[in-house]
C-alpha cells in the first residue's frame, strides 16, 4: 500500500517558532559566551587549573541548557497563543488574553478594544452607506416621472428640435436605468431569477425601446426571429441587451446592426454593427470599470460604465460576455448563454 506524504504544516510551523525564539534570545546568547570570555581569561591571568575551567564551563553550560528549555516552551506556548489571533473573534481575545504572560495582557486588551471600535465604525458606515443607497436608489426613481412627462410632451410635436429631444431624453433614461441597475447588482442579497426565457421576445422589447434611434439616424436592422429558448433572467437579460444595443447605436453614426443566433456556438446571441470600432490596444480594458478608451473620449458619448455594466449582469446571470472589433469596420459582441450546470430545460 502507498503512503501518503502530508504536507510538513507542522514541522515548518516548528522550524518558524526555532528560528523567531533564537532571535529573541539573542541578547542572552552574546551575555553567556562573553560571560565565558571572562572567566577564561580570569583562569588564564590567574593560572588557574584548565580543568577547573572546562568543569565551570560545562556547569554553566548545562544550567543555561535547562534555562533554554523551559524558555523555549514558554516561548512556544505564547507563540501559539498569540498565532490563534489571526483567526479569533472579538469574543475569543479577550478569552485568549488570560491565556498569556501578564506582561502581554496589556497589549492584548488594547487589542481588544481597537478591534471593538473598528468593528463599531465598520457598522456605522454600513448604516451610512445603507442610507445613502436608498436615497440614491429613490432619487433614481423620482427623475423618471419627469422624464416620462417630458417623452409625452414631444410626442405631440413632430418638429426637429422635437426628434432631438427625443433622442436625448432616450440617452438620459438609458443613464438613469445604468445606475439604478449599478446599485440593484451592488447590493447584497439580490438573486436572479432563473427561468425558461424566449430571447425573440426579449430582443423585440429591446429594439422597440430604441426604435427611435434606428430611424432618425437611418440604422438599417437586420434581425429575424430565432425561436430560441434559454436559462436566464427575463429582466436582466432585457438590461443586458438593451445595453449592448444602445452601445451599438452610439458608435454607429450610419449602416447597419445585426441581431442573429451564432451558428458556429449553441444558445450565443451575437450583436453586430458597422460603427467605429474600438482600437486593438483599448478592446482588453472595455471592460473595465470607467475606461472609455480613444474613441469614447473622441466622440465624447462614454461614461466608461456601459460594458463593464454589460460585463457584471453576464457573470451573475452565468453568461459569458466577448467582444471582438476592427477600428473603422465595427464590433461584434458574442453572449453565450449556455449553463454547464444546466442545459435542458425544454
Amino acid at each position: 500500500m502507498r503512503s501518503i506524504k502530508r504536507p510538513p504544516m507542522r514541522s515548518s510551523f516548528n522550524r518558524t517558532i526555532a528560528r523567531n525564539f533564537l532571535s529573541a534570545i539573542r541578547g542572552q546568547l552574546l551575555v553567556f559566551f562573553g560571560m565565558l570570555f571572562i572567566f577564561g581569561l580570569v583562569y588564564v591571568l590567574g593560572k588557574l587549573p584548565i580543568g577547573l575551567f572546562l568543569y565551570s564551563v560545562e556547569l554553566s553550560a548545562f544550567l543555561f541548557g535547562i534555562y533554554l528549555i523551559i524558555r523555549y516552551i514558554q516561548y512556544a506556548e505564547r507563540y501559539k497563543t498569540i498565532e490563534a489571533f489571526h483567526t479569533a473573534d472579538l469574543s475569543r481575545v479577550v478569552e485568549l488574553s488570560e491565556a498569556v504572560h501578564s506582561t502581554d495582557r496589556l497589549y492584548l486588551q488594547k487589542i481588544a478594544f481597537l478591534l471593538e471600535e473598528l468593528k463599531e465604525k465598520e457598522q456605522t458606515h454600513l448604516v451610512r452607506q445603507a442610507d445613502q443607497l436608498d436615497y440614491f436608489t429613490l432619487w433614481l426613481h423620482q427623475i423618471k416621472t419627469p422624464i416620462s412627462a417630458i417623452s409625452l410632451l414631444t410626442q405631440s410635436s413632430m418638429a426637429k428640435e422635437a426628434k432631438q429631444i427625443s433622442q436625448e431624453l432616450l440617452r438620459l433614461e438609458d443613464y438613469t436605468h445604468m445606475a439604478l441597475n449599478y446599485v440593484k447588482l451592488e447590493e447584497t442579497g439580490s438573486e436572479m431569477d432563473l427561468a425558461s426565457i424566449d430571447l425573440d421576445e426579449v430582443i423585440k422589447s429591446a429594439i422597440k425601446k430604441y426604435s427611435i434611434l434606428f430611424i432618425y439616424n437611418g440604422i438599417k436592422l437586420h434581425y429575424g426571429p430565432l425561436q430560441l429558448k434559454v436559462l436566464s433572467d427575463g429582466k436582466w437579460l432585457q438590461n443586458l441587451i438593451e445595453q449592448l444595443l444602445s452601445n451599438s447605436l452610439k458608435y454607429t453614426a450610419s449602416g447597419s446592426i445585426a441581431i442573429y443566433a451564432d451558428p458556429s456556438q449553441p444558445q450565443t446571441l451575437v450583436i453586430e454593427d458597422t460603427g467605429i470600432g474600438i482600437r486593438p490596444e483599448d478592446l482588453p480594458k472595455v471592460f473595465n470599470k470607467g475606461y472609455s478608451g480613444l474613441n469614447g473620449r473622441l466622440h465624447e458619448k462614454s461614461t466608461g460604465l456601459g460594458l463593464f455594466l454589460a460585463q457584471k449582469i453576464a457573470q451573475r446571470l452565468g453568461h459569458t460576455l466577448s467582444i471582438q472589433s476592427e477600428l473603422g469596420k465595427g464590433t461584434r459582441v458574442s453572449i453565450r448563454m449556455a449553463r454547464e450546470d444546466y442545459t435542458d430545460f425544454d
